[in-house]
């Protein structure tokens, strides 16, 4: 699985941006896709997930303000963020988490991170 991250870059606070994330090759119909993000130093952290039937989860920090949604027919998750704050400059990473029943084994991808600068 490969995963293709997207839509990072440099706003002022208060401002809005959109990551896309695609997923390629073997997807399972069942999964869970997220978000994380990390900064220098710091550990990588959830912001959002969303597993194909539609169950959410979202960050404390997050909540009201950033929305998670995917399309499955495309593999693609999305994470839409709204009142953007210095605090959440990161490096925004895909997640792809599921299990293979025929394998007996999980599956966790990562995909390439994309920069995302709140300037205050």
């Amino acid at each position: 699985v490969q995963l293709q991250a997207s839509g990072g870059g440099l706003v002022q606070a208060g401002g809005s941006l959109r990551l896309s994330c695609a997923a390629s090759g073997s997807i399972l119909s069942v999964n869970l896709m997220a978000w994380y993000r990390q900064v220098p130093g710091g550990e990588r952290e959830l912001v959002a997930g969303m597993t194909t039937a539609g169950s959410t989860s979202y960050a404390d920090s997050v909540e009201g303000r950033f929305t998670i949604s995917r399309d499955n027919a495309k593999n693609t998750v999305y994470l839409q963020m709204n009142d953007l704050k210095p605090e959440d400059t990161a490096v925004y990473y895909c997640n792809y988490i599921t299990y293979d029943e025929s394998e007996d084994r999980s599956y966790n991808e990562w995909g390439q991170g994309t920069q995302v600068t709140v300037s205050s």
